[in-house]
């Protein structure tokens, strides 16, 4: 009998990022791509969220490596904080590993990874995975569909694609090469990209846009033109080097992925801009508005990026000046259409054009609209069907559209983070769930609870009150020292606020001496008192749920306390003494 195929997915389903599912076969797991998911305006002071390694780490010495279908970083950002902790083969196109490598040199763990290449149509064995590699058409180079050849039967991974008839590269989706796989072996199930299910229609080329980036250059002839796009967005470089060259431009690049990747994929002839048109940012003061095009990072409206900080002023290279011509070549992804909208705030106030694809023909998407679904499916015909890659709704859409294209509605399943299904001879069904928990990260510190980022959003919306208690006990006999303090930030100010805080006092006495004279010694127990009677208080009075801290002192500690503090003060002072 076959041995039968888990499939888990630790991230990227019922989200946009966190792209992270594995396969096992035979005791040994194979990754499909290990990305990255960009925070939310919620998520106060998180740099980026990981999928969660949990199952991975359990298993460390069952894992194989990774099929890294293409470089966006959503697939591939996370490769790095993985190999800290598990060493990996890295299966990819030689673009997809070069960008992969540059996230990887950073955090200085390249020594971990063994970096496989593959081509357009290889079939290669890694321990117990034979995997056969279809191109397809995206909005990042030499992107993948994926074929599992197992024992039970195809697992085809369709990777981020679309079906575009006129790619830049002339690189198209290898819908014959799919068809044969389907029609000589069959598609037993099918994992297929689900980003823009719930759009009608086709997409459009690229090249497209091409044609209206130039139209916007040719419009604005004597003005300085910067434009924003994805750094892995080659084919978007691309078509801006060509239009700003035709128009007599010099380029410069702007941002360290852009500038890594613009090398990375000049050297390797996928990117085409003569040497005497490219100038470094930082030898740009000498070129006359007109005659300069810079191509920068920032698109999404990142907080440190390039764009962000021309927009409020802080770019080390370039201030925005009146009357040049910011482009934003892409569309916002969910949850970042705020800081998107700040920087382009931003810019206007600056006196700067802004064109973004709410207004012209700037971007064209990288996912597969519902017609060409519709023909990826009536091409491989698979038995089973599982959606990934998006929001629940896109998956659910997905899940519909299949149907009607002639799948079973009883062999199409629907997923979330942490599910595990099993491939048999008799079908899919579910087994237990893993660990799929979001990981958040931030700056040097590592990963981040939950609770902190809890703490955080409280913080963030209503403040902090706090109550300072000190206690003098003396064998048997306890008593409070003074009144309670009550202190607070980002609550309520003036009048009102000191009003507040003064009844706060009072409630917050009454409970403690009430505590005391009931035997109440440890200090737990009374933070317990004080926490409960402030926030009872604060909800009460001003409908407003601030973090409620509570602070216990014995009377020995705040005199110590006094004493550390007037140091300070005086230290702070110069060390004088008042008269």
């Amino acid at each position: 009998m076959p041995s039968p195929v888990r499939i888990s997915f630790l991230g990227g389903l019922g989200e946009i990022g966190r792209n992270c599912a594995a396969i096992e076969i035979d005791g040994r797991i194979m990754l499909i791509d290990c990305g990255i998911m960009f925070p939310e305006a919620d998520h106060a002071g998180v740099d980026l969220i990981l999928p969660d390694f949990t199952y991975l780490r359990e298993n460390a010495d069952r894992v194989e490596g990774v099929v890294a279908t293409h470089g966006h970083e959503d697939h591939i950002g996370a490769l790095s904080f993985l190999l800290e902790e598990i060493p990996l083969k890295i299966i990819g196109s030689p673009l997809t590993i070069g960008m992969a490598k540059n996230r990887i040199n950073e955090r200085d763990v390249a020594d971990r990874a063994t970096f496989i290449e593959v081509s357009d149509g290889d079939r290669i064995q890694v321990g117990p995975f034979d995997l056969e590699f279809f191109p397809v058409t995206h909005s990042v180079p030499h992107g993948f569909a994926t074929a599992f050849h197992t024992p039970q039967g195809v697992l085809l991974h369709s990777g981020d694609f679309k079906l575009d008839m006129t790619p830049v590269d002339d690189r198209l989706t290898d819908l014959a090469g799919l068809g044969h796989l389907a029609k000589d072996e069959g598609i037993r199930l099918f994992l297929c990209d689900s980003t823009n299910a719930e759009s009608a229609g086709f997409s459009e080329s690229e090249t497209s846009i091409g044609q209206s980036i130039q139209d916007l250059f040719r419009a604005r002839e004597g003005r300085r033109i910067i434009i924003a796009c994805f750094a892995s967005h080659i084919h978007r470089v691309q078509q801006i080097a060509d239009a700003a060259i035709a128009s007599g431009r010099t380029i410069a690049t702007m941002g360290r992925s852009m500038n890594n990747n613009v090398g990375l994929a000049r050297d390797m002839g996928l990117l085409s801009i003569p040497d005497a048109k490219l100038r470094n940012i930082d030898d740009v003061e000498d070129i006359a508005p007109a005659d300069l095009c810079v191509i920068s990072t920032g698109s999404q409206g990142e907080p440190l990026s390039a764009l962000a900080r021309m927009a409020s002023g802080d770019n080390r290279w370039l201030t925005i000046q009146e009357g040049d011509c910011v482009i934003l070549s892409s569309h916002p992804i969910p949850g970042n259409e705020s800081s998107v909208s700040r920087v382009i705030d931003g810019l206007y106030r600056l006196g700067a054009e802004v064109i973004h694809s709410g207004v012209a023909r700037v971007h064209a998407t990288g996912h597969a609209k519902a017609e060409e679904l519709r023909v990826m499916h009536s091409i491989v015909q698979p038995e089973w069907f599982i959606p990934v890659h998006g929001e629940f709704r896109h998956m659910s859409e997905h899940a519909k559209l299949a149907s009607g294209m002639g799948t079973d509605p009883e062999k199409i399943v629907l997923c979330s983070d942490g599910d595990s299904v099993l491939l048999t001879d008799k079908g899919i069904e579910r087994t237990d769930d893993i660990s799929a928990e979001y990981i958040y990260m931030a700056g040097s510190v590592g990963s981040l609870d939950e609770s902190v980022l809890f703490a955080r959003r409280i913080l963030g919306q209503d403040g902090f009150v706090s109550a300072v208690i000190t206690i003098s006990i003396r064998g048997a006999d306890a008593e409070m020292v003074g009144s309670p303090e009550i202190l607070s930030r980002g609550w309520v100010d003036g009048a009102e606020g000191d009003g507040l805080r003064k009844e706060a006092t009072e409630e917050v006495r009454d409970v403690i001496e009430e505590s005391l004279r009931s035997g109440v010694r440890d200090r737990q127990s009374l933070e317990k008192a004080a926490r409960r009677t402030l926030g009872r208080f604060v909800n009460r009075r001003t409908r407003m749920r601030p973090m409620i801290v509570p602070v216990v002192l014995g009377a020995h500690e705040a005199k110590q306390s006094a004493k550390q503090g007037n140091k300070q003060g005086n230290k702070n002072s110069g060390g004088r003494k008042r008269k």
